[in-house]
């Protein structure tokens, strides 16, 4: 399994509004693609401790680079950012880190 993470920082004012397109649009645009090997997408948000900037981060996995590729395009660390995710963003990553999951270790129960 692929673990893809990448993050997305807006200025405050511009936060919530790039909230609800993330979770209102484009996460549910790229579940709709029922791309065959995306497990999940998660979202994460920070603020900074200045309150300057806000920062997002998606997490998704992939069962292998297939999944990855169908997803992300031809070079499979390059980042997806619609346009309109560009004029919210302040800036973000451009390209996304990958990291193979070796093992999961859950509490006894």
């Amino acid at each position: 399994m692929i673990l893809r993470l990448w993050r997305g920082w807006a200025a405050p004012d511009n936060a919530d509004a790039y909230e609800q397109l993330l979770n209102g649009t484009i996460a549910p645009a790229i579940m709709r693609r029922a791309i065959a090997g995306l497990r999940e997408l998660s979202v994460l948000r920070q603020a900074s401790e200045a309150g300057d900037e806000v920062e997002f981060v998606t997490a998704m996995t992939f069962d292998d680079w297939d999944a990855v590729a169908e997803f992300a395009g031809p070079d499979p660390h390059a980042s997806v950012v619609p346009p309109a995710a560009r004029a919210l963003l302040a800036h973000f990553d451009e390209h996304s880190q990958h990291y193979e999951l070796l093992a999961r270790h859950l509490p006894a129960g």
